[in-house]
């Protein structure tokens, strides 16, 4: 067992129970936390208490963390893009199209189905089902993840994302004009009328930052640098959504247009967001003085249409 002391503090009071221990336990869902209560693993000042109890100011909160499950998935020889790897963690490119672990739907092909068959060894502390995962991408974002091979290694890496010590910066491509320096300061939390999409209206929401580093106008379309140090679902696709600016090619939060003009018809070829992870950096979890950087260049498809578009702008402005 791995054993949490915490306490409420007057910010985070009124919120649920499952939802604070998700963003104070490193490592840990929220489907994850509802289990640990359901299964008395949580109790606060002592008793055992559910799901939705609302925090108070001072509350002290005791976590158990059960010992690591062996992973069930199986290993399947799926091909994976490894930008490094050594006896803690891996670092892949993961193509766009691939589901990061098995889930209600995809019970294989996924990332970890391969990295199973390609490490043998991954971390049990992500559950049953997602051995070694500390972070995902999206089904439909492409780009760099790191993935850890033993559990001290999935704790580390848990806590630095957990602490905003990792840097993480995407490529994106959205409609309309966006400027550069936009920094976007808005709390993301479920859709309180679709629980498959996040949202800023949420009820229960939790803070989210997304900075536009680096930003190129294409006559009707923006190609964007975004950085974030927290990493809600969806984060960027609701932020850049909620100030106007969806992300071209998502359907969920729309960025699909049928009627547009001529020179951004090259955007109808995308059969996903265009969003990818591009660089991610963090510091080793064995060893404290190292700081590793690793970037992925964008996919073909995507690279393709931002040719295009820049070449039709450049067209366009002689």
């Amino acid at each position: 067992m791995h054993h949490y002391d915490l306490h409420v503090s007057a910010e985070q009071a009124g919120i649920r129970l499952d939802q604070f221990l998700a963003s104070e336990v490193p490592g840990q869902s929220r489907s994850q936390v509802q289990r640990l209560i359901k299964d008395g693993l949580v109790r606060v000042a002592g008793r055992e208490a559910k799901a939705n109890y609302l925090v108070r100011p001072g509350d002290a909160i005791a976590v158990e963390v059960p010992a690591p499950a062996p992973a069930r998935p199986q290993a399947e020889a799926i091909p994976v893009d490894v930008l490094f790897e050594d006896a803690d963690i891996i670092v892949v490119n993961k193509p766009a199209g691939m589901v990061v672990h098995p889930a209600p739907g995809h019970g294989g092909g996924t990332l970890v189905n391969a990295l199973l068959h390609h490490a043998e060894d991954l971390s049990g502390v992500g559950g049953e089902l997602r051995p070694g995962i500390v972070h995902r991408l999206d089904r439909g974002t492409s780009g760099v993840m790191v993935v850890a091979k033993h559990d001290a290694a999935h704790r580390e890496m848990a806590r630095q994302f957990h602490d905003r010590e990792v840097e993480k910066e995407y490529e994106a491509l959205v409609w309309g004009l966006v400027h550069q320096g936009r920094r976007i300061d808005a709390a993301i939390g479920r859709d309180p009328h679709d629980r498959t999409k996040m949202s800023n209206r949420a009820r229960f929401a939790r803070s989210a930052v997304t900075r536009v580093t680096f930003s190129r106008f294409l006559d009707g379309v923006s190609y964007l640098r975004v950085a974030i140090a927290t990493g809600r679902t969806h984060q960027i696709r609701v932020h850049l959504s909620g100030i106007g600016h969806p992300i071209v090619g998502d359907t969920t939060y729309g960025g699909v247009r049928r009627m547009m003009p001529a020179h951004l018809r090259v955007v109808l070829q995308l059969q996903r967001p265009f969003l990818h992870a591009c660089r991610l950096v963090f510091t080793h979890p064995a060893d404290p003085g190292r700081r590793l950087e690793f970037t992925a260049p964008l996919s073909d498809d995507l690279q393709s249409v931002l040719d295009e578009l820049a070449a039709r702008a450049e067209a366009r402005q002689e």
